[in-house]
């Protein structure tokens, strides 16, 4: 049997997802997870601190996707070809569900700090991740631009097509 903990958290993925953080509340996450509420409060104090555990899953679930995704590719521009691949992929699986940490920035208060430190680091990762293995600042910043730019588009025009054309502009790019 799943627990408690592993159920919230499986129910609050999906519910995220697609009500969306602001619109998902704890009562219908306790009753769909069937959990006990004194369960739910054992294991998260509040609604923003499931949304701070969530996110942090999200973030190791996704790095862990995309760093397999990667991981046979040897050189810088095959490499930053297959993290567009990655997004294709997860448009795929996800139907253009795009960034989970946009998402709820984008229905937080700005000053909830706790929940907007963790998009913030979710980010700055991603911008580390390119520098790891591009070593020109201002092409790994660029690239990273290109990246965080097409899953907003693909989002929000259900396709694609800008992924397509980062990877044909990273070409010109890299030689």
């Amino acid at each position: 049997m799943i627990a408690p903990k592993e159920r919230i958290m499986d129910v609050t993925f999906v519910l995220f997802a697609n009500q969306g953080y602001n619109s998902t509340g704890i009562n219908q996450i306790i009753s769909e997870a069937n959990v006990a509420k004194a369960s739910f409060y054992q294991h998260f104090k509040s609604k923003e601190d499931l949304c701070v555990a969530f996110l942090n899953a999200r973030h190791a679930y996704w790095f862990s996707e995309l760093n397999d995704f990667i991981s046979d590719k040897k050189d810088v521009k095959s490499k930053v070809l297959a993290t567009f691949d990655y997004l294709v992929y997860r448009n795929e699986k996800e139907n253009f569900r795009g960034c989970s940490f946009l998402n709820i920035l984008s229905e937080i208060p700005g000053d909830n700090l706790k929940i907007l430190t963790v998009i913030q680091d979710h980010k700055k990762d991603l911008r580390k991740f390119f520098s790891d293995f591009i070593e020109d600042e201002v092409l790994s910043d660029h690239i990273y631009m290109l990246f965080e730019s097409s899953i907003i588009e693909s989002q929000m025009f259900k396709s694609n097509e800008l992924i397509e054309r980062s990877k044909m502009i990273i070409t010109s790019l890299i030689s």
